[in-house]
């Protein structure tokens, strides 16, 4: 197996025998106030406002920090775009004559 993932046997063992980092810890843990941060802003904050969240609960990161693992999480900002009426019914133009007399009622 070291031979297939082209690594030293020792560094397998290594890797076996090591203990859960505590950046991986911290990362965990920020990842879960993260999420709960972004659910109860109704999946509207991206990482500059998570960010601001999490330093008024004391947990001081990087923007660059905070997207990355919202991104490892697939939490992504969903925009609402604002509503823009494209038809003006009440204007004071004229109406172009029915040229044609077509008859669009069917029976």
């Amino acid at each position: 197996m070291c031979n297939v993932l082209q690594v030293s046997t020792s560094g397998y063992y290594n890797w076996l025998k090591a203990k859960v980092s505590k950046l991986w810890l911290y990362n965990q843990k920020l990842s879960e106030l993260i999420t709960t941060i972004f659910n109860d802003s109704f999946k509207s904050y991206g990482a500059p406002r998570v960010k601001v969240a999490l330093e008024n609960l004391g947990h001081y990161v990087s923007k660059p920090r905070v997207a990355r693992l919202m991104r490892a999480n697939d939490l992504f900002a969903r925009r609402r775009r604002k509503f823009i009426n494209t038809t003006d019914s009440k204007h004071n133009y004229p109406i172009a004559p029915n040229m044609l007399n077509r008859n669009f009622k069917t029976t």
